[in-house]
């Protein structure tokens, strides 16, 4: 019997980035799903901050080289990896000068969230999209953890569902607290247009709030869990009354467990609805 496939689809991971809860779930997370006897690949923004140096980042030129256009705007797309030795587990980074080169993750030296951050969440999404397909890994379950992972489910379930690679993969959002204010640009279904998905279905986009695009990840999603102990209380009621499997807040403790058979449940409880 073949090992189910994880895709892990992550805003931050330790020691790339700073330690935080996220990011603490972003490296432990995986190893333990791999520990459990799934097979998983892992993918993260190769954000300015990161010291590819220290962590021994390279390039792949075999999954290099594509561009991908958004706004009529050509963006090559470079994929970069590093080892995390202990943990016997690859990190795939998405990477692009336009997007990733500038010394910070999500907020300029003063806080200020980047004017662009729309086209960074889409080229990431994109990207990662691209990269597993050349790698030819059909994945039986996509997790994806941060609001810059948001517009994933909405792409599996939409741009990809006729697409035999993904058409069948369950997706799960873990919810955090980690909104930003305001709005991302107005102008993001135009960037976000794409064969096969009509101007009506991207009109959710309209109104791109953190709040917004989090509602649009659970309508798409097959799963959700509380990555916060706290989450935004209208977000959280919204999850809730969506109906979908949900995965209360886990402590370091029970997370790995739980999360996995979250996993499972998730995948069996779709393949029984589906007969």
């Amino acid at each position: 019997m073949e090992k189910p496939k994880v895709l892990f689809v992550q805003q931050e991971i330790m020691p790339y980035l700073k330690e935080t809860h996220m990011s603490h779930i972003g490296r432990y997370l995986p190893q333990g799903i791999q520990e459990r006897k799934k097979e998983i690949r892992t993918f993260m923004p190769r954000f300015g901050s990161i010291n590819e140096r220290r962590n021994q980042l390279h390039e792949v030129i075999r999954l290099s080289g594509m561009n991908l256009v958004i706004d009529n705007t050509d963006h090559p797309l470079i994929i970069k990896v590093a080892s995390i030795q202990s943990a016997r587990m690859q990190i795939y980074f998405i990477d692009n000068e336009d997007f990733f080169q500038r010394k910070f993750t999500l907020t300029n030296k003063a806080g200020k969230h980047f004017e662009d951050n729309d086209e960074r969440a889409i080229f990431f999404t994109r990207g990662v999209i691209e990269t597993v397909k050349k790698l030819g890994w059909a994945p039986d379950l996509v997790h994806c953890n941060g609001w810059f992972t948001a517009l994933m489910p909405f792409y599996l379930k939409e741009v990809l569902k006729d697409n035999p690679m993904f058409s069948d993969a369950k997706v799960i959002y873990s919810i955090y607290d980690d909104g930003f204010p305001g709005s991302l640009p107005a102008e993001m279904p135009k960037k976000m247009k794409t064969k096969g998905v009509d101007a009506a279905t991207l009109s959710k986009y309209a109104d791109p709030t953190f709040l917004n695009i989090s509602k649009i990840a659970v309508d798409y999603a097959d799963g959700l869990i509380f990555g916060d102990e706290s989450i935004d209380p209208e977000l959280e009621k919204y999850a809730r009354d969506s109906g979908k499997p949900l995965l209360e807040y886990q402590g370091k403790d029970t997370y790995l467990d739980a999360y996995n058979d979250f996993y499972d449940e998730v995948m069996v409880n779709e393949s029984v609805l589906e007969q």
